[in-house]
């Protein structure tokens, strides 16, 4: 397994910066957030480290220079939006930004992209899947014919009084994966799996990798603890931070040696990014790059 981040919490700084910042603390990949320039911001979201609107080979071959020469390879181009958003414009948007996306890991070799595939939220499942069914084979195909796989990672989005009742992403629990895979049964669809999201969804986050163990292509290294006072108040029908909160890798509710020992298991050699949405760590640039580097010395303890 290689170990990395996810760039999002790099704001601020350049394609080089993040690169050599990976280099010089021994990481040997990163997912690179590749929001629309100039987009839309949400807390870990908007962050744009490679223009893939704008890439071209030469663009595409100096990143691949570079990465080489510090030995930090790309392991995904990130984008996490609403692609089921009940707004037709917003929908349309966001679809149009993975198609570039889809071009742009292609281009670089990356053959990988992680996002999320989407929920309107005052639908319910059934209706969504019917959703699903309507606007991802088209974009799977396409995937398909450049060679890239899509690893969607089973955040619900259902944190705040905005993306209430249902959250903006159906594909969050092995339910409605089995339903997603039967839908679209390509090689080219899977998982980024992020074991924190089941841990407040009261699931079992290591049953899964033995079921799915062929749909896994990329994972997240995040923690979650849950505050069992604040639950025992607010209940599970609340919004979940109102009772949990992210927490760097070591610091929450997950048994890492445990998730760490299940991947080794199932073979899997892929790629596995550290996600820091911890807000101990949200004070600065400098507070991003230790949590990152905390994160990392922790694992290292796991994954070699």
């Amino acid at each position: 397994m290689k170990l990395g981040f996810l760039t999002a919490i790099c704001d601020g700084m350049d394609f080089e910066d993040v690169v050599d910042f990976a280099a010089e603390n021994h990481l040997e990949c990163m997912e690179a957030a590749c929001w629309p320039q100039g987009g839309v911001q949400r807390r870990y979201a908007g962050v744009s480290h490679i223009d893939v609107v704008n890439l071209t080979e030469e663009k595409a071959g100096k990143i691949k220079a570079l990465c080489a020469s510090k030995g930090v390879e790309i392991s995904s181009l990130a984008y996490y939006p609403n692609p089921l958003d009940p707004d037709l414009g917003k929908r349309r948007e966001c679809i149009e930004h993975l198609y570039k996306l889809i071009d742009a890991s292609a281009m670089l070799g990356v053959n990988m992209v992680t996002t999320f595939i989407g929920r309107d939220p005052v639908k319910n499942v059934d209706d969504n899947m019917e959703l699903v069914k309507e606007i991802w084979p088209p974009i799977i195909r396409y995937a398909e014919e450049k060679g890239v796989r899509i690893g969607i990672e089973n955040c619900p989005m259902l944190f705040t009084n905005d993306e209430w009742p249902g959250g903006q992403n159906i594909m969050t629990t092995p339910a409605n994966w089995r339903r997603v895979f039967e839908i679209i049964d390509s090689p080219n669809l899977g998982i980024n799996y992020d074991p924190s999201h089941f841990v407040w969804q009261m699931i079992d986050y290591i049953k899964p990798i033995y079921e799915f163990r062929d749909k896994i292509f990329h994972v997240h290294y995040k923690d979650i603890k849950i505050y069992k006072d604040k639950l025992a108040d607010a209940g599970i029908m609340a919004t979940p931070l109102q009772y949990m909160s992210p927490k760097l890798p070591g610091l929450g509710d997950i048994d890492w040696g445990r998730f760490v020992s299940a991947l080794t298991d199932i073979g899997y050699t892929g790629y596995t990014c550290i996600e820091v949405e911890d807000k101990a760590f949200e004070g600065s640039i400098e507070d991003a790059k230790k949590a990152v580097i905390l994160s990392a010395k922790y694992l290292k303890n796991f994954v070699i």
